[in-house]
């Protein structure tokens, strides 16, 4: 079974702002991960994007990725880690808090650059796929 990543709006900006075009990086490793995203990270990421075409092509890659749905769990979820962060004077940006909570709630490691995601308790950080 393939190991699951919520690849962060983090990572496809930088990519692509960068090196190119990380979804050719994500199809060519298709049969090593499930790769997953939610609503949080394709808002963010087509809201970046300032070609229409390009946007659509993002939206076509993320209508066949597993979409994480953002239920009142998730949010619950979402709520404890921005709270426990703040108490702890760690904070990070509430939409960081709702993606992290995506992934724990699906047993998912989070493909990002953005170093917040490493004070989230449990939570599997990946800045590179092998």
């Amino acid at each position: 079974m393939a190991a699951a990543v919520l690849v962060d709006s983090n990572y496809y900006i930088r990519r692509l702002r960068t090196d190119g075009d990380p979804l050719l990086e994500l199809e060519r490793l298709a049969h090593h991960y499930d790769f997953m995203t939610c609503g949080m990270v394709v808002m963010e990421v087509c809201r970046g994007l300032q070609f229409e075409p390009q946007r659509r092509r993002y939206r076509s890659a993320f209508a066949v990725m597993n979409c994480i749905l953002t239920t009142s769990r998730v949010w619950d979820l979402a709520t404890d880690i921005a709270l426990a962060l703040d108490r702890q004077g760690m904070p990070i940006p509430p939409q960081d808090s709702l993606i992290a909570a995506h992934a724990l709630h699906t047993d998912a490691a989070v493909l990002t650059f953005d170093r917040d995601f490493h004070r989230v308790p449990g939570l599997t950080v990946l800045d590179r796929l092998s």
